[in-house]
């Protein structure tokens, strides 16, 4: 029997949870399967947050890349450049050539640091700052460190869509947190600025995020968006992008300005014939199928479903993708098994989390309403975060186990 070719862009949390998510559910199927990603080291993405706010060991989100692929599957350390769907082949950066029968894609996104003047220059020193990059991330702890009665504290958040749209504020509830411990918040300026019109995507945690952010006493500055750092001098400079003052340029002064980079697809999806205008390809929002092509399939935060890009929605995502590869390779009907879900453990403090759990449209889906309330930040909810989400991620997620997790949305 001739097996199945399987291809894989990606070596995240999606590329490797599909391959090794395929090993376990196509019983009976001779698979041949490939990933191809460039990277020799896979990060822990989530935990991000919390080693800037100084509560996780920056040491435990990263592994080898060669370490997590599973026994069976081919790594091909290269970048692909070019996707021929009509002719099922994708071209890498050596120029070779790969042919596949299905094809996954999930490449994940690209930190855009040219969308903001000077931002790329400025990271890493004079209080500038950010959590999305494995380079930078242990700067933001060491530079809230060094705030003190009188420090400006800025945070920023991109225009959407981006990676864990929730991080950008945790680190502000995390810094605040810092300083009321140190007894000076209220000596200190913190702002928080985002060009959108709320705290979050979702009404019903927007409202208690409100409250969250006015117990800190933070300045909330919507419809804010950086377009400039002046990391020398320490000036964050904003456009106003709606409302009566649209077009406004307003200049900010900081001690420490955390940066959540504008974020793209990478460029060979760019004018792919799998992927729209904006570089996201194209899929059917509940069966992660390509619209055109259906040996194509794609998941996790390149794709172009309108879910919050987490590690929450990858995880529902993968099975979903596994069972239509399987039923595609029998000839069977297409399931659509996927309805949105996303989760964000909204880090309001050291030692509270709030579980943000949503679907399509919204609506509100907390896994666990017996243990927490879905608008209240909880101890319970920190322990996920710390300790039970990474170990489930490294143990289960990325080794396939995807049935474990069947009636635990939120993990």
């Amino acid at each position: 029997m001739e097996a199945n070719n399987i291809l894989i862009i990606g070596g995240g949390a999606a590329g490797i949870s599909v391959a090794a998510s395929l090993q376990r559910h196509s019983s009976g199927k001779k698979l041949s399967i490939t990933i191809v990603d460039p990277a020799d080291t896979h990060y822990y993405q989530p935990a991000f947050t919390i080693v800037g706010g100084g509560v996780y060991s920056f040491d435990k989100t990263h592994r080898p890349m060669k370490s997590l692929i599973p026994n069976g599957v081919t790594l091909v350390s290269k970048a692909a450049t070019k996707i021929d769907p009509d002719n099922n082949q994708v071209t890498l950066d050596d120029g070779e050539t790969l042919d596949y029968d299905y094809l996954v894609v999930c490449p994940g996104l690209v930190l855009d640091w040219d969308a903001i003047e000077g931002a790329k220059e400025a990271l890493g020193k004079n209080g500038v700052c950010s959590n999305y990059s494995p380079d930078y991330v242990r700067y933001t702890w060491e530079t809230l460190q060094t705030l003190q009665s009188g420090s400006k504290a800025v945070f920023t958040q991109a225009p959407m869509p981006f990676k864990c749209p929730g991080a950008p504020q945790k680190i502000a509830y995390l810094t605040a947190d810092y300083l009321r411990g140190k007894g000076i918040l209220e000596q200190c300026d913190v702002t928080f600025a985002n060009p959108g019109p709320g705290m979050f995507g979702v009404a019903y945690f927007a409202k208690q995020l409100d409250k969250v952010i006015e117990g800190y006493g933070i300045h909330k500055k919507m419809l804010h968006k950086l377009i400039k750092v002046d990391g020398d001098n320490k000036k964050a400079t904003f456009e106003v992008v709606d409302g009566d003052d649209k077009g406004k340029v307003v200049e900010m002064e900081f001690d420490m300005l955390h940066i959540t980079p504008h974020q793209k697809t990478p460029d060979f999806l760019h004018g792919s014939p799998i992927t729209n205008e904006g570089g996201w390809v194209e899929v059917d929002q509940e069966s992660m199928q390509h619209i055109k092509y259906p040996n194509i399939f794609s998941l996790g935060d390149a794709c172009s479903t309108p879910n919050s890009k987490t590690a929450a929605a990858i995880r529902k995502q993968v099975p979903t993708v596994v069972a239509n590869i399987n039923h595609v390779i029998d000839g069977q009907e297409i399931e659509k098994s996927y309805y949105g879900y996303g989760s964000c453990p909204l880090t309001t403090a050291r030692g509270k989390v709030l579980m943000a759990e949503f679907i399509y449209g919204g609506k509100v889906t907390p896994t666990l309403p017996f243990f927490t309330t879905p608008y209240k930040s909880t101890w319970l909810m920190w322990i996920s975060k710390t300790i039970g989400l990474p170990l489930l991620y490294w143990s289960y997620m990325l080794k396939g186990h995807h049935k474990f997790f069947e009636h635990f949305d939120g993990l």
